[in-house]
């Protein structure tokens, strides 16, 4: 398989060197320095796109490749008010495009352990919710795309939430989600149910980004050579 990696920082090395091992090869690398580069010719040398980038570029690096008629898998976060515009084009162009908040294949685990915990707790008002993110300093949106999909989650399963905040709250239909930057730390999520006796806790670490780059590349072995919309789901069968 030939790819494109659009973003080339040190998720973009580390997904090229799990690539390498999987018998991949990397034909286009797209960062700040070579976007004279990012063009439809040197796309079509390419079977897959693998797209790391920011909030502010995502959108634009997506549309891009899927003009260009080649499969798209994305990991950036902070950009999903676009989403539907993303869709639309991808339909528009009989595309292939996959995103994922957390590629990992330990997160997608989790996001499954998340979801059945919050229809268990449903309706056990006397526990308290609330979720705790921790991420290295150069990460650049608050909360994270993962905190946010669990966060989502919970909404969805527990109707007495109405919403999440970025901070502490009293508000008892708010859920809770605190953002720590630190380094180093690749990428900590809790989610902690309280009451006055007793406490539920799930938690899941990343020790590195190996596990987020592997997602990443099982995720464009899956995409090559089909059409539609998928997510991690499908790619690791959970649907």
């Amino acid at each position: 398989m030939k790819i494109a990696l659009v973003g080339y920082g040190k998720m973009g090395k580390t997904i090229e060197g799990i690539a390498l091992q999987r018998g991949h090869t990397v034909n286009l690398k797209i960062d700040i320095d070579s976007t004279a580069d990012f063009t439809k010719e040197n796309l079509l040398q390419c079977d897959v796109a693998i797209e790391f980038t920011g909030p502010h570029s995502a959108k634009e690096n997506i549309l891009t490749c899927l003009d260009a008629g080649i499969p798209v898998v994305s990991g950036s976060t902070g950009w999903l008010e676009n989403w539907s515009e993303v869709a639309n084009f991808c339909k528009e162009k009989n595309g292939s495009f996959l995103y994922a908040s957390n590629f990992s294949v330990g997160v997608n685990i989790f996001f499954e352990v998340n979801k059945k915990l919050a229809q268990l707790m449903n309706g056990h008002n006397e526990y308290a919710i609330s979720m705790q993110e921790i991420h290295h300093t150069q990460k650049k949106d608050a909360p994270s795309g993962t905190a946010i999909t669990l966060a989502e989650q919970i909404l969805q399963e527990i109707p007495a939430k109405k919403k999440w905040v970025n901070d502490e709250t009293t508000d008892p239909e708010a859920l809770s989600i605190l953002s720590k930057r630190e380094d180093p730390a690749p990428g900590t999520h809790s989610i902690k149910y309280s009451s006055a006796v007793d406490d539920i806790e799930i938690i899941h670490t990343a020790h590195n980004r190996n596990g987020f780059a592997l997602g990443a590349v099982l995720a464009a072995e899956f995409i090559c050579n089909k059409r539609g919309i998928f997510s991690m789901k499908d790619v690791l069968g959970l649907s």
